[in-house]
């Protein structure tokens, strides 16, 4: 083997070991995919930054307790592309959110399919995929 054929292959080898833990970062394990979730709830924080954006809100439960949710989006220039931007939500929003829950359901953490205002304005974050239709209420949820 020549010497440019070797540097190429050792270039191509290392891109793939670097580029493995990038496209692992983005992995779906830990969210229920199948089915969504959706629940209602007032804005408590949107915090607009890279690699993720997040959206913090509070649910009130049928128990009477609130439930702070942390739910995420995707980054800045995906969201501008689905029509959000830094100032679509404040804090006292009223919203009704709903996501691909964690799997592990005691947890109010969650990735964002779409946010409905009280006003009938909806954003979508473009991850719907292939969801079945969720519950009207989070669920699973144990007092810790």
């Amino acid at each position: 083997m020549t010497k440019r054929l070797i540097a190429t292959l050792a270039a191509a080898l290392g891109f793939l070991i670097v580029s493995a833990p990038v496209l692992a970062h983005h992995g779906n394990a830990e969210f229920n995919t199948e089915k969504t979730v959706t629940v209602k709830g007032t804005v408590t924080e949107w915090f607009w930054a890279n690699p993720h954006c997040f959206l913090k809100f509070d649910e009130q439960t049928e128990a009477g307790e609130v439930r702070h949710w942390v739910v995420e989006t995707s980054n800045p220039p995906d969201m501008i592309n689905n029509g959000w931007s830094k100032y679509s939500l404040k804090p006292g929003d009223q919203v009704t959110v709903t996501m691909h829950q964690v799997k592990d359901t005691k947890k109010p953490i969650g990735r964002v399919v779409k946010v409905a205002f009280a006003d009938g304005k909806v954003l979508g974050t473009g991850g719907g995929g292939n969801t079945v239709s969720g519950t009207s209420k989070s669920e699973g949820y144990d007092k810790q």
